[in-house]
């Protein structure tokens, strides 16, 4: 398929997500191939984390698909409201909605996050869940950024965390080094984290430096070996395969 063709249909979230999008590897998948290859491709559990950062995302940049998400006005998960209401489906409680509502509204009271994230007055510079893919050695990876900014010529990121003083630390931690490394191979600009602190409402912005790129870089090398031996090896038994190091 026609690489702007292949680009168009992943725009939408169900092919994105889906089998189609299953096709190219992802930021979402290093962590699983660099930790236990036996595992790619496994459905994650979801988990409410997830679902928060979502709304959060969705609050701010495409407020009109809120509806799809379902809030219930409990106090906690454990709740026989929520078990009836549910239905078994991981939902958003009302408190945690009221609380992502503040956060956004902070976001937008920064004149530079908004300004970053709406732009100024040429909006056709500014756009938003942006997917794209890119071949890294002999591999298709694929990414759908936040927002690209071309004014700024940047590709800007929203992340909350529970303490956005360790932020430095857990942007290694959970590989937004390689997210990082791969979007910018993807759209040719350099990346931006926005962080807004889910305790404290502080904002962070973090740029990214070449030793950050690096680390990300290391890292889709090393899962891509991962990968290409574990799924695209003939012959390969997984059963022989074990980890050596020195202590």
């Amino acid at each position: 398929m026609d690489q702007n063709k292949i680009i168009e249909k992943l725009r939408d979230d169900e092919h994105y997500y889906g089998d189609f999008g299953k096709k190219f590897l992802s930021n979402s998948d290093i962590s699983v191939l660099l930790t236990n290859p036996l595992n790619f491709k496994e459905p994650s559990k979801p988990i409410p984390a997830f679902l928060v950062g979502g709304y959060f995302h969705t609050a701010i940049l495409e407020p009109d698909k809120l509806k799809k998400y379902k809030v219930i006005e409990a106090t906690t998960r454990n709740t026989k409201k929520y078990k009836e209401i549910s239905e078994g489906e991981l939902c958003l409680l009302q408190h945690e909605v009221d609380r992502i509502e503040i956060m956004r509204d902070k976001m937008f009271q920064n004149e530079i996050c908004k300004q970053f994230i709406q732009g100024s007055n040429d909006k056709s510079q500014i756009e938003y869940e942006v997917p794209g893919i890119i071949k890294i050695n002999d591999n298709w990876w694929k990414g759908k950024a936040d927002i690209v900014n071309h004014d700024e010529k940047l590709i800007i990121d929203l992340k909350t965390t529970n303490d956005i003083q360790r932020f430095k630390s857990s942007a290694y931690r959970y590989n937004y080094d390689s997210q990082s490394y791969i979007y910018k191979k993807i759209f040719g600009y350099d990346f931006l984290f926005i962080v807004i602190d889910k305790n404290t409402n502080q904002i962070g912005i973090f740029d990214c430096s070449d030793k950050f790129y690096e680390s990300g870089s290391f890292k889709v090398d090393k899962a891509a070996e991962a990968y290409d031996l574990f799924y695209n090896t003939e012959g390969f038994d997984p059963n022989q395969f074990f980890i050596t190091k020195t202590l």
